[in-house]
């Protein structure tokens, strides 16, 4: 099932002894296209402070009160690492709040890197406590620290970027959809009314060539003519079996088709 980053922000996070705040933002790696964190923002409860949440912690999503369960408590989350959001979130930072919450981190030694559904719903597994690696498991967790920084982003921020294809702009992100097996992006939906009005069409991050942050584009290996003759988007309309196999099909069978157990799109 595919979910836009649109619906889950506004989500709220219960933890086992309440409520701790509301996603805000998703964190996403710009190499693998994983959804790496939420950031929550915990409003009164903790002053306005927001903190960053892996989505390892996450247990079912209620669609109807818009709430996602977390293995926590609120005292975990308070007693949290200090992250300042607005600004690049490093590997230290990362590595605080694991050791914090006593996981291993998604890069470590032969760790979590992915995600699973767990009973059909928007889940990722939760990872052994650092307290019982072994010292080869350490020394690779160690090593991986002094590595260069992740390649985080803001799903918030890439809203709003212009797509350019080989021959020219085709449009904006308006939005991402998310996989809900393992959290990946797996389209952007992009706006054309720019340049072609009334149609949204998706892209796959496949076809993504470089996104050139400062100048806020996307760059993508598909001439203008292949994205306008796309099948059309519609928010209203589930993302089916039969809709990625014409997009499939339209692109030359380069983006690999969905999970078996994917059915649709949550809009």
């Amino acid at each position: 099932m595919l979910w836009t980053a649109s619906k889950i922000k506004g989500f709220a996070i219960a933890a086992s002894d309440g409520n701790i705040g509301t996603v805000s933002d998703l964190l996403f790696d710009d190499d693998s296209w994983q959804i790496r964190w939420l950031v929550v923002e915990t409003g009164n409860w903790l002053s306005g402070r927001k903190v960053l949440l892996p989505v390892s912690t996450l247990g079912h999503p209620n669609a109807d009160r818009r709430e996602f369960s977390a293995k926590l408590t609120k005292q975990q989350v308070k007693d949290s690492p200090d992250v300042d959001t607005e600004r690049p979130v490093s590997r230290q930072m990362e590595t605080n709040i694991y050791t914090h919450y006593g996981w291993y981190p998604y890069w470590g030694y032969g760790l979590y890197s992915g995600g699973y559904a767990y009973g059909g719903i928007m889940s990722a597994p939760l990872v052994g406590s650092t307290s019982n690696m072994r010292p080869e498991e350490e020394e690779a967790l160690a090593a991986e620290r002094n590595r260069n920084d992740p390649h985080l982003r803001s799903v918030d921020a890439v809203e709003g970027y212009h797509i350019r294809a080989t021959d020219g702009e085709i449009g904006h992100v308006d939005d991402v959809l998310v996989e809900e097996v393992d959290w990946s992006i797996r389209y952007f939906v992009v706006d054309t009314k720019n340049w072609w009005p009334g149609k949204k069409v998706l892209i796959s991050p496949r076809s993504v060539e470089q996104i050139e942050w400062r100048d806020r584009v996307v760059d993508i290996d598909v001439v203008r003519g292949t994205v306008k003759s796309s099948p059309a988007y519609d928010a209203s309309t589930a993302v089916d079996r039969d809709y990625e196999n014409r997009f499939n099909d339209h692109y030359g069978g380069a983006v690999p088709s969905t999970n078996a157990n994917h059915p649709s799109a949550s809009a």
